[in-house]
């Protein structure tokens, strides 16, 4: 058996190590992976080397780099089955998509762009659970067009919202509700860090997670920087960090579709 070891800079939360587990979907010869996302390192055990595995991995743009190659013994009888983190996925994928209905709806009533933008990143990873546990039992052309179809959708929207935010910035748009903003994404943190707990507690090694990993999730970052833009709207009286947080989460957005329509090919 061997082991080969990657580097993977970009890898911060656990919706991109869901990505890294379609992507190399189908491979029989890989019997393992082992993710530790504090260090960015993805463990690959398979039973012959294959040059695919690299290759998948750099196509998703996540700074891959090659570590090297061991052989190793492992006790394949303690190799993950497919259902082992199904209870874990449906768990977080609720909570995401219920938060992007309570922060897209309380968005736009607060005229907030920071929370509407947060509700899609809340999406993306809600996309990206829901394709984890379709493949569970589907046919990859299958997953793969699905894939497809919902990066489409989450690059629409965030397109869509990038329009909105310069529309905003241009126009005589009021103020967004601070108090709304500054509530609702206390409470989007807090399950995030429900979510991260959940998957850090699971006992498979794919969702393996320390404590100090939760402060690098790209999700507290944002929910972080959408409470500090309601600070910054109460502060300034003003439109503009609300729009300008908007904007730098769309972008994230924008990349994470990117990262799932990488999967459809």
């Amino acid at each position: 058996m061997f082991e080969s070891i990657y580097h993977i800079s970009k890898m911060d939360c656990p919706s991109e190590a869901n990505l890294i587990r379609m992507k190399l979907e189908g491979m029989s010869f890989i019997k393992r992976l082992d993710f530790d996302i504090e260090n960015r390192k993805l463990m690959v055990f398979h039973t012959k080397k294959d040059r695919r595995i690299e290759d998948r991995l750099k196509q998703l743009n996540l700074n891959t780099e090659f570590m090297g190659t061991r052989i190793v013994q492992i006790d394949e009888r303690g190799t993950e089955g497919p259902h082992i983190q199904s209870k874990v996925l449906w768990t977080v994928l609720f909570i995401n998509f219920g938060f992007f209905i309570i922060e897209m709806t309380t968005g736009l009533i607060s005229k907030s762009m920071g929370l509407v933008a947060d509700s899609l990143d809340m999406l993306a990873d809600a996309f990206v659970y829901a394709l984890g546990l379709w493949a569970v039992g589907s046919m990859t052309v299958r997953k793969k067009k699905v894939a497809r179809l919902s990066g489409y959708f989450q690059l629409a929207l965030a397109l869509l919202g990038i329009v909105e935010v310069i529309r905003r910035f241009i126009g005589l748009e009021a103020m967004p509700d601070f108090r709304v903003m500054i509530v609702v994404s206390i409470a989007a943190l807090t399950a995030n860090f429900f979510c991260l707990y959940l998957l850090r507690k699971s006992k498979s090694n794919e969702a393996h997670m320390k404590a100090s990993m939760i402060f690098t999730s790209n999700d507290v970052i944002i929910n972080a920087g959408v409470i500090l833009a309601g600070i910054l709207v109460l502060w300034t009286r003003s439109k503009y960090p609300d729009l300008i947080i908007g904007a730098l989460v769309f972008m994230i957005v924008v990349r994470g579709a990117f990262r799932i329509l990488k999967l459809g090919k």
